[in-house]
């Protein structure tokens, strides 16, 4: 769900497809019927955008028929304990929670917390930080510890997460979510009696998502219900369950563990805030003095990754270099720096990995702000669009952009390909695999860490004696990396990750030999394992037909080399395997230790009826059956009591631009969600707003396997480029009749940002769906073209405007609004005359689509997105 497995992780379906070889049911919940839904045994059509309603029918499925798997939830759930009674749900404020502030459009979630449980002071979210500014991974500070959280183990009480949980789901009914989705119920039923039935104490059932999860404005909430979901059915911890997140081949899931995120660092450690002057400071705002968990050992991590950053200049005495770390004072991610290059804030920028004048919601957008810097660096294998906008984007047919008179410096930079270079991928599964280089690099093309490493060394040449105070964190960097030649050993950077014990120079054998104190470093917690006993552990590649399944000698995967993550949940509160056919640890208490085919992903001599002294905090205050060692409770949430910007409980809300009223609650679409009025990004109306109809259809967009994403690496090979050698645009045949669109002929789709042209494709993969007693059209684009390469088309991407999910600041890039004419699109000016009359028709000023909060009639516009009145 969220994901078109067979097509954009083609490698990794050929397992999915091993499994049902061997009896496995696969259903595809997809909008649109794909590659990997003909290889399901069903595929099962909803309307983008509403997967929270699917997957809370469900949830309320499941609630409603006691299918849960009632001894999991009471003991490894917070499914008993009791929430504050100033608590006010969606059922009670029509789709918004309580605490919700319409001056900033955010909630104060100091109400979700349990009973008698104090919350952290300042626990709310603000609107220009994300909610992992607040806690990093490790959730909210409990000034108490979890066993004085009140609890109903009978799951009775009416304030215990379990009955908030029916209670909250009880209207996700199989006709709403036919009404909402526009899936049939029966196959709606099909889904949920193959789900249930393949769960519990002797099956267990996978979830698999990508970004058509992720790139919404409730992306994190999506997740989340997913989540509750086999949580509920006992599907966390234990083989063949689980939530996977698909990544891609360029190590995504690395990019977050180490991150290129703004507010976060290594290891999901938050990045600090200007009110944090100190390094105690900082760890009170992660950690509570009295929770339960690893991830109070904050302190650690974070010590060790100054160590490793500052080295022997990071001391007690200097808060180990803590001040030398960026304050975040805002929202400062790719979107809103992509404004603030357009209003002229930001004089250059670096670009690597990526081609935003392709690849990126709002293309226009992002070609026009890099119009506007003093230089632009671009690493990349071709010339990509994003190096050559200056002299061939759209623009320079609108006249937006004159290339005599651009003013941007575009420096260009080959770049190695990754069989040109060695280092580490960090896949789908968490896992570190090593790959070595197989040839070398041509001409001047370098890779990452060439770059990285001289473009330090020669910033610090040039700070070389320098006074200036704000030069010391460069100058004080360990900047000693082991170099062949002039390449930097991508293996001495692997084994910094790692981290040493700095009294003897030993490699670290994982996290749980960090100290506090100065003596430990080590560049990311998580990863702290992989280089054990100086042995590169990525690199390992012992055939899966010479071990078990678990393949413990292939890689290395974060944490400590656990395959499976929270694995205590695989055996029962007595540590017995839940199922014997399933069973992955246990407790053998002859050893006095837990075994099994696993890594345990818990204290290995903590026996399962171990109760804490009352005084104990952090991993010591873990009993013996609290399987989820990061949570400050030691719990899974079923009901989130803090950390999420948008509220404990996945709701439904229609996208941010939706031809529907949303038909749960009076609330339209996320209220939180982070909205940009600017004259320069124009959003479609959508209930209440009038003017919707001017865009009367669903927009959403994917990928092809033969291409790869803004396909810089694709369209310029022949082959790939033959393969698929056009953009198209599909629809089904009752659309193509509706709109007078021929098979193979030209349409082009129109949102207010832009009007794209391509070769119609008329499909039943694209079918009608009745939602709300009326017929909806989906519209569905691959969005890998652009103006360069062997085959060029228009950019798919222009079509969409920029509102972000407010947890991670995500683009919603998967279901707009659009319109659909037969034939090519004007150019020029023309092609500005047409999108300036599809805005008058439709109403739209910059005002549009920013009043985000409509339950009980209220209208609003959020101070700090302020409507601008720019070109």
């Amino acid at each position: 769900m969220g994901s078109n497995m067979a097509e954009a992780h083609p490698v990794g379906f050929q397992w999915v497809m091993e499994a049902k070889a061997r009896g496995a049911e696969v259903f595809h919940i997809d909008p649109r019927f794909t590659r990997t839904s003909a290889l399901a045994d069903a595929h099962v059509p909803l309307r983008a955008g509403t997967d929270i309603a699917f997957l809370g029918g469900v949830i309320n499925h499941i609630l409603s028929n006691d299918l849960d798997f009632r001894e999991y939830v009471v003991a490894y759930t917070n499914a008993s304990f009791l929430v504050s009674e100033d608590y006010q749900d969606t059922e009670d404020l029509d789709g918004l929670f309580s605490g919700y502030d319409e001056a900033k459009a955010a909630y104060d979630p100091s109400t979700w917390h349990y009973e008698s449980i104090r919350p952290a002071e300042g626990g709310g979210h603000g609107k220009e930080t994300s909610a992992s500014d607040q806690h990093g991974s490790g959730g909210p500070v409990l000034e108490g510890g979890s066993e004085e959280i009140a609890a109903d183990p009978t799951l009775q009480h009416p304030r215990c997460v379990f009955q908030i949980l029916k209670r909250h789901f009880a209207r996700y009914t199989p006709e709403m979510v036919e009404a909402t989705c526009g899936t049939p119920k029966e196959l709606f039923q099909r889904v949920c009696d193959a789900w249930t039935r393949n769960s519990g104490r002797e099956r267990t059932a996978a979830l698999v998502y990508s970004v058509g999860w992720t790139q919404h404005s409730v992306g994190a909430q999506y997740i989340r219900a997913g989540s509750i979901i086999q949580l509920l059915l006992g599907n966390i911890g234990r083989p063949g369950g689980g939530v996977f997140a698909l990544r891609g081949h360029a190590s995504i899931q690395g990019s977050t563990d180490i991150p290129t995120l703004f507010n976060l660092l290594p290891g999901y450690l938050p990045m600090p805030t200007p009110d944090q002057a100190t390094l105690a400071g900082y760890l009170d705002s992660v950690r509570g003095d009295k929770q339960k968990g690893f991830w109070r050992n904050a302190d650690a991590y974070t010590v060790s990754l100054l160590k490793e950053y500052w080295g022997e200049k990071a001391t007690p005495d200097n808060d180990f270099c803590f001040g030398y770390l960026p304050r975040i004072n805002g929202d400062h991610g790719t979107y809103r720096t992509v404004m603030d290059m357009v209003d002229g804030k930001v004089s250059g920028y670096f670009l690597l990995g990526q081609n935003p004048a392709v690849g990126s919601a709002h293309g226009r957008l992002q070609r026009l702000g890099m119009a506007n810097l003093d230089w632009l660096v671009v690493r990349d294998l071709t010339m990509i669009e994003s190096a050559t906008f200056w002299k061939d984007a759209p623009e320079i047919e609108t006249g937006e952009i004159v290339p005599e008179q651009c003013r941007t410096e575009v420096f260009f930079f080959p770049a190695a390909s990754h069989v040109e270079k060695e280092g580490t991928f960090t896949q789908t599964q968490r896992m570190l695999q090593w790959r070595e280089k197989a040839v070398e690099p041509a001409g001047d093309q370098r890779s990452e860490l060439w770059f990285f490493h001289h473009l330090g060394r020669l910033v610090r040449e040039r700070l070389a004696g320098s006074e200036d105070e704000r030069d010391r964190p460069v100058l004080d960097l360990t900047w000693d990396y082991a170099v062949h030649g002039d390449e930097p050993s991508a293996e001495d950077v692997l084994r910094r990750i790692n981290g040493q014990d700095l009294t003897t120079g030993k490699e670290l054998g994982g996290y749980l030999e960090l100290k506090a104190d100065g003596s430990t470093s080590c560049g990311c917690w998580i990863y702290s394992g992989v280089y054990a006993d100086g042995v590169n552990q990525a690199a390992r590649r012992k055939s899966r037909f010479e071990q078990d399944f678990y393949a413990h000698e292939w890689g290395w995967v974060w944490p400590m080399d656990r395959r499976v993550l929270y694995n205590r949940a695989s055996a029962d509160p007595q540590g017995r395997p839940w199922s014997e056919r399933k069973a992955l640890i246990w407790w053998d208490a002859g050893k006095g230790e837990w075994t099994g085919h696993d890594v345990p992903d818990f204290e290995k001599t903590k026996p399962p009826d171990h109760v804490p002294p009352p005084d104990a905090v952090g991993p010591a205050a873990l009993r013996g059956d609290d399987p989820f060692i990061m949570q400050s409770d030691g719990k899974a949430w079923l009901f989130a009591p803090s950390g999420l910007a948008d509220g404990p409980l996945p709701t439904h809300y229609e996208p941010h631009e939706s031809p529907f009223r949303n038909p749960f609650y009076a609330q339209q679409g996320n209220p939180t969600r982070k909205v940009y009025g600017r004259r320069d990004n124009p959003s479609h109306p959508s209930p209440p707003e009038a003017g919707g109809e001017v865009f009367p259809f669903v927009f959403t967009a994917a990928r092809l396997t033969e291409h790869h994403t803004a396909g810089g690496m694709s369209r310029t090979l022949p082959y790939l480029s033959e393969l698929q050698p056009d953009l198209f645009v599909e629809v089904s045949p009752e659309l193509a009749k509706l709109r007078g669109l021929a098979h193979l002929g030209w349409a082009h789709v129109v949102t207010a940002r832009a009007a794209v042209e391509a070769r119609v494709f008329v499909t039943d993969r694209m079918a009608p769906l009745r939602v709300q007693d009326r017929i909806v059209h989906q519209v569905w684009m691959p969005y890998h073209w652009g103006g360069s390469g062997l085959v060029s088309r228009d950019v798919v991407n222009d079509l969409f405007g920029v509102v972000l999910d407010p947890n991670v600041f995500i683009q919603e890039s998967k279901v707009a609004t659009c319109d659909v004419r037969p034939g090519r699109r004007p150019r020029g000016a023309e092609l500005l005359a047409l999108l300036a009359e599809y805005r008058a028709r439709a109403g739209i000023t910059p005002e549009t689509g920013t009043r985000v909060a409509t339950a009980h009639g209220t209208e609003h516009v959020e101070p700090g997105h302020a409507t601008e009145d720019r070109p």
